[in-house]
């Protein structure tokens, strides 16, 4: 059924509407028959004026149908997921996520099992929030909204379609993509959702690991992602699969100094001020981080050391010498821009300058540059002479 409301409005012009290939694949899919249309972020993010960074088509055609209608249109055709009726499409270079309408069989809380439809609006049921579940012509950008999703996108509120508890039990996941979602769009909170939230947190222990991480990384740099997980916490949502999140206060103070030092929001440095230094491996294991992020996570609270900001980043590398330093609120103003040198003598210049390989250089090597270090990375002909003097030194004790 397409009844949509009268008020209902069009989308406005935005820069991937203009995208090349896309007035091909409407074509392709019998965009002028209605049977495909925008839907999901794009539809909502262009509504609020915000940037948008990939583009879904919902259509009737089943799957099979769409790899044919998009090679007789000379548009590349991959099915990505064609289980679950995706293609991707690439026209022109522009990159596309075509799935068939779907309706849900069965669901366990992890994994759905669908069947393919031709009715939008069973299609849009089975979605989890109102302001996900708009959709919008190809040609004309009218907009369709069956579930309230932009009076709820005009209140800057997150509202699960039907039955909070249903839309959970379906799939659990959708207790942290409430919260990420708010932590994004919301200034309201719906207070049916989080109840269902609340009263459903241990259905979590269901979800992998690695699907609870991917949730939570987006959700730490959202534009509210403080308030939100200070929420979370009065909430009990992260005591069934992360316990060791129980105080928002650091993660209030290092938010407050990224946006001081004008450093874009980070998620593991942000997860390093949710947990104790003791439980970083363990919390890092768990959520199946990549080793990089491990060891950030690991080396966050090791303090900024002693030998200045430039040092600390030489030694460390930038990225964890940026973490070491805005959890314990001292400036970044020195690395930024800047990149660690090298140093700019080797073992070679050592053994030229009369010592014998093996050992001896290398630990003068580390002498020389520590000294290097201590006076600011100096150029090579500096260097050369620090080496000199160390020599110089050691020779006449």
């Amino acid at each position: 059924m397409d009844t949509v409301r009268h008020d209902e409005p069009t989308l406005p012009a935005a820069p991937w509407r203009d995208q090349p290939g896309l007035k091909r694949l409407a074509d392709a899919l019998g965009a002028r028959d209605g049977d495909a249309r925008y839907v999901g972020g794009a539809v909502r993010d262009t509504l609020l004026g915000l940037d948008v960074a990939d583009i879904d088509i919902a259509t009737r055609h089943a799957p099979a149908e769409v790899i044919a209608r998009l090679e007789a249109g000379g548009i590349r055709a991959v099915p990505t997921g064609i289980d679950h009726g995706t293609v991707t499409a690439v026209s022109s270079g522009t990159v596309v996520e075509v799935t068939t309408l779907r309706r849900d069989v069965s669901t366990d809380g992890r994994r759905a099992t669908v069947a393919f439809t031709d009715d939008w609006r069973e299609d849009a049921a089975r979605r989890d929030f109102t302001i996900n579940a708009l959709y919008a012509d190809l040609l004309t950008g009218q907009v369709y909204d069956w579930f309230g999703g932009l009076d709820d996108l005009k209140a800057r509120r997150v509202r699960f379609i039907g039955d909070p508890y249903q839309r959970i039990a379906e799939d659990h996941l959708r207790i942290l993509r409430f919260f990420r979602f708010h932590a994004r769009f919301g200034e309201t909170i719906d207070r049916d959702g989080l109840t269902a939230c609340t009263e459903r947190a241990n259905d979590l222990m269901a979800l992998s690991r690695e699907r609870i991480a991917a949730e939570l990384l987006k959700l730490l740099v959202a534009p509210k992602a403080v308030e939100t997980i200070a929420l979370m916490i009065e909430c009990g949502i992260f005591r069934p699969v992360l316990p060791e999140i129980t105080d928002a206060a650091a993660l209030t103070r290092l938010a407050a100094h990224e946006a001081a030092e004008g450093v874009a929001p980070d998620a593991i440095r942000r997860l390093a001020a949710l947990i104790a230094p003791a439980d970083a491996e363990g919390v890092g294991a768990r959520l199946k981080l990549s080793n990089n992020d491990r060891k950030r996570l690991q080396a966050a609270h090791d303090g900024p050391g002693n030998e200045g900001p430039r040092a600390l980043a030489y030694r460390v590398g930038p990225a964890i010498a940026t973490d070491r330093l805005l959890l314990v609120g001292e400036s970044v103003a020195e690395l930024r821009g800047w990149a660690p040198p090298r140093l700019p003598i080797g073992g070679g210049e050592i053994v030229a300058r009369g010592i014998a390989k093996g050992p001896e250089v290398a630990r003068i090597l580390r002498a020389v540059e520590s000294e290097w270090i201590a006076r600011g990375f100096p150029d090579a002909a500096e260097t050369g002479a620090i080496a000199d003097q160390l020599l110089r030194s050691e020779s006449n004790r």
